[in-house]
This record gives structure tokens, sequence and C-alpha cells, in this order.
């Protein structure tokens, strides 16, 4: 049995994508150049239409098709791979501790995570929202059955609102999560998080923490340092860290920084 932590580009998309670009081909061949409508204004307008949707939808489904291939666990590039063995290294949980994962999606990040610590245990926590439908709690088991891991648990749950009491665990870890969830305060999202960490606990949070999804970063690591967190750092990971500068721009990527330390 292998683990399948599935793609962070659901196939699905990138393949829905490209029938759209096939029916757009066809109903731009049908009506803008066959002769199923006679040579006129609408013609025309219904040919330019369907032309550029083709164009449009094609280049999409290009763009979806080249992440796909970027993220695979099963490529060459193993980007997602790279980035989740890159932030687990930053976290250290003490013999008979727990560790909290936002958003653990197949489960990856947190069996890295246990992986690393064998001897505590990783609760991964998701909604497992119908947009990523091919990700489950079961999938997560499954994977760490897959993986020989067996201090993990998988519950599904809302990272706005985490089920857990102030300081329950000793480090909590997130892959590009919060940048789905519609919000004007992912600042707030974040300190939701940093609730549930004990004193002397650590956190790696990795995201888009572009200026525009989550305001002022610097200013907000000063917060957490004011608020009593004795280390904190925001790492780019755009440099070359987890990927490069021009892989971070063609991807959308650009702003992708790990926030670490501990309180």
């Amino acid at each position: 049995m292998k683990a399948d932590y599935k793609n962070w580009m659901p196939k699905g998309m990138v393949l829905t994508t490209a029938c759209g670009a096939g029916i757009a081909l066809i109903l731009y061949i049908v009506f803008g150049i066959a002769p199923v409508l006679q040579e006129g204004t609408l013609k025309t307008v219904l040919g330019i239409v369907f032309l550029v949707l083709t164009i449009v939808l094609a280049l999409v489904a290009l763009w979806m098709f080249l992440m796909y291939r970027a993220f695979s666990y099963n490529g060459k590039r193993q980007m997602s791979k790279q980035i989740i063995e890159g932030i687990a290294a930053y976290v250290k949980i003490p013999d008979g501790g727990k560790g909290l994962d936002v958003g653990c999606g197949s489960g990856a990040l947190a069996i890295a995570c246990a992986k690393r610590n064998p001897k505590a245990e990783m609760v991964g926590i998701d909604r497992w929202g119908k947009e990523y439908a091919s990700f489950s709690k079961q999938l997560c088991e499954n994977n760490s059955k897959a993986e020989g891991v067996s201090n993990t648990s998988f519950m599904q749950g809302d990272a706005c609102k985490l089920p857990f009491e102030n300081e329950t665990f000793d480090a909590v870890t997130s892959n590009y999560v919060y940048h789905n969830i519609p919000s004007r305060d992912r600042q707030g999202i974040l300190l939701e998080t940093l609730r549930t960490l004990k004193k002397g606990g650590t956190f790696a949070i990795h995201d888009i923490m572009s200026k525009a999804r989550y305001g002022d970063m610097q200013a907000f690591a000063k917060k957490l340092k004011d608020m009593g967190y004795s280390e904190v750092q925001l790492i780019d990971t755009t440099n070359g860290k987890f990927m490069t500068r021009f892989e971070a721009l063609w991807m959308e990527l650009s702003g992708s920084t790990l926030l670490v330390g501990k309180k």
C-alpha cells in the first residue's frame, strides 16, 4: 500500500477546464467557420466570442496542468513534498506531547511531523470541503497506515473556530490554508491557531502572506513578540528555499512566507 497525497491542483479541475476549452473550440468551428449560419454580424460575433473563450480556457488549462505537474508527489519537481518536509523540519514536539495541523487535507504535513516526532501525537483538522472532494478523513487515515505511522489522528473542524482549549498543543502547523478562507482578517485566523499553542511550544505556518491577503505581516510579527512570543521569524520561501522566484511568479505564489517561532 502506497500513500496517496493527491495534488493541490485537483486533476478534475484540470480536466474540466480542458474539456471546456474543447467544447468552446467545437462551438467556434460550428458557429464561426462551418456554414451553419449565414455570413453576417451574428456569425462574426459568435465566432469571435467562441474563439476568445477557446484561447482563454486553453491557456488556463495549460497553467493548471503545469501546476499539477509541479505539485505532483510522484513527478520530477515534487514541490509539494519539498514544502511539506521543509515545514516539518521546524517542528519539535517533546515526548508525550501533541501537535496540531490546521487544514490537514490529505494528511501530508501531519504525517511528516509525526514521523519526525514518533513519541508525540499529531492531530489533523480540516473541513474537507466539496471543492477538494478527493481529500477526506479516510484518506488521511489511509495515508498514515501506508506510511507506517500510528501517532496521528484526524477530525473535521473549522480553522476559524478551533474546537480546542487555549494552550492545548506543543506545536501548531499549517500549509497553504488560510488564503483560501474568505476573510478580511487572516491575521485573526493566525491568532486563533496560535491560541491553542502552549507556552514554550513551536509553530510553523506557511501561506501566501502577501500584503493584499494578510496586511502588514512585519507588524504582525512584532505584535506576536509584544504578546510574549520569544521567537518569531518571517521566512520568504520564494527565494530558492521551497521554489524559485520564477516558479512563484507563474504559479501565482508570490508572497509565500513561512511564519515560524516559539511561544
